[in-house]
């Protein structure tokens, strides 16, 4: 039983990050399809698509990973920081740029799933799930 599927999503992607594959594969749920959203919107993964596995019911998100023209990696590192153990909440005035703006937090808001410069855009705050850059 897994007790933390956004953990297990950000672990999936930095391992696959790590020896250079184009995709990954991952159970789906709706907030894993937010933060696959927010990292296409902030160009840090090609795409994303659900794919039903083998006729059966359940779907997988499948992430297609995006690397520079010289295959660096666009997602050198990427950390949870609220758990299940220990949630972060933070306001909208509270979020500060991550890497001076060349990064970006999660956050998990009552808007959906969306990054921290929306969250100040917006003026919402929340969960901060990750931090990645």
């Amino acid at each position: 039983m897994m007790t933390d599927p956004i953990a297990d999503m950000l672990t999936r992607i930095r391992n696959a990050v790590s020896v250079e594959k184009p995709e990954v594969a991952m159970p789906l749920s709706k907030v894993k399809r937010g933060v696959a959203e927010v990292l296409k919107r902030e160009g840090y993964i090609w795409d994303w698509t659900e794919e039903a596995i083998d006729g059966r019911p359940v779907k997988d998100l499948r992430i297609d990973l995006k690397y520079g023209p010289n295959g660096e990696r666009v997602i050198r590192h990427i950390k949870r920081v609220s758990s299940p153990g220990r949630r972060v909440y933070s306001r909208a005035n509270d979020l500060r740029p991550i890497l001076n703006g060349l990064g970006i937090s999660i956050i998990s808001s009552s808007r959906g799933v969306i990054s921290d410069r929306e969250a100040r855009q917006k003026k919402l705050g929340g969960e901060v799930l990750c931090e990645l850059w």
